[in-house]
């Protein structure tokens, strides 16, 4: 990855009605990276994603794609990027060779190009033995990867993908984010729309919260992370209730606060660092047993939480009902 935009986005807005769908956003996708717009149903990120593409037109603002005005020329933009919608967009007749090459022809490819790279495609993505099947055959999983293979056929330096786990196995995804990091491995720039947080969290090397068509953060995890104070936090699992000291512990960890879990479990939080060992030597003292000590810190998605103030239970409801998130 490098630092070079091969992406650009300034003030984009879109408006239905009186409804806003975006708000005036401005990004940038470096070439050679994964970046992801994390956010929950209603934010924005399939209306971003289809005016970047093309499919939706913008009611202001720019859209460059590697040197390409991608509002004013859209089919020279949509030539040389990839697309991987949220619903297949091919053929259920056809097998899996075939709807490759279909779309080979469609960017122009030679036929024996194209039916090189498509038997490429088919292994890379453990599909030769199902290459001949018609697409109705295919599973969820299989029918995902393969509208992957078809986005990438003609070797695009950039690929947009809206949604690309939604309503798939666990295996399944867990290939794909795989085969997007090859991907990207491999020099390709990806885009995804995500309302997974473990998606982002696992393959994004740089993340966008999107709420109510609004970029609220962007960074890497460990930039989201920094630009949260959550402070630090020591978990005890003991075989006694600290209850009875917690008001102690309080006196002489000056500045930390106890709380009080289930099963004899203890959390110690503190904007500073807390010591370990003082803790220990003290519940020792007591006569007080520690089963276990960890230090515990924060993850995605207490960030996402504490910036949008959306409970990341939201999230997963959505994923439960294996919904596009629009």
């Amino acid at each position: 990855m490098n630092n070079k935009n091969i992406v650009t986005v300034t003030n984009l807005s879109k408006l239905y009605g009186e409804f806003v769908a975006v708000n005036d956003i401005s990004f940038s996708i470096r070439k050679g990276e994964i970046y992801g717009f994390l956010g929950p149903n209603g934010a924005g990120k399939t209306t971003t994603i289809n005016m970047m593409i093309g499919l939706a037109r913008p009611t202001g603002g720019v859209i460059n794609i590697n040197g390409v005005d991608a509002v004013k020329n859209v089919k020279k933009a949509q030539s040389i990027i990839g697309i991987v919608p949220d619903e297949s967009n091919l053929y259920d007749e056809m097998d899996g060779f075939d709807n490759l090459c279909f779309c080979g022809a469609l960017y122009g490819m030679r036929k024996a190009v194209r039916e090189k790279r498509a038997r490429e495609l088919l292994e890379q993505f453990d599909l030769a033995k199902v290459g001949k099947r018609p697409f109705k055959a295919y599973s969820k999983g299989m029918r995902r990867k393969l509208t992957i293979a078809a986005g990438i056929i003609h070797q695009p330096e950039i690929l947009f993908l809206d949604e690309p786990t939604t309503g798939i196995d666990v295996e399944s995804a867990r290939q794909i984010r795989q085969l997007l990091i090859t991907l990207k491995q491999s020099g390709t720039t990806v885009f995804i729309t995500t309302h997974y947080i473990e998606d982002a969290e696992r393959i994004c090397d740089r993340i966008a919260f999107i709420v109510g068509g609004n970029i609220v953060a962007v960074g890497t995890i460990q930039e989201l992370m920094e630009s949260v104070s959550h402070g630090h936090t020591i978990e005890l699992v003991t075989d006694s209730n600290l209850e009875l000291y917690s008001d102690e512990l309080q006196t002489l960890f000056s500045g930390c606060t106890v709380k009080m879990g289930t099963d004899h479990t203890v959390s110690i939080v503190s904007r500073e660092a807390i010591p370990l060992l003082p803790v220990l030597q003290y519940l020792n003292d007591k006569g007080i047993t520690v089963f276990e000590a960890k230090e515990v810190r924060p993850s995605l998605e207490d960030v996402f939480v504490k910036i949008t103030g959306i409970e990341a239970e939201k999230l997963r409801k959505e994923r439960e009902k294996g919904g596009a998130v629009k």
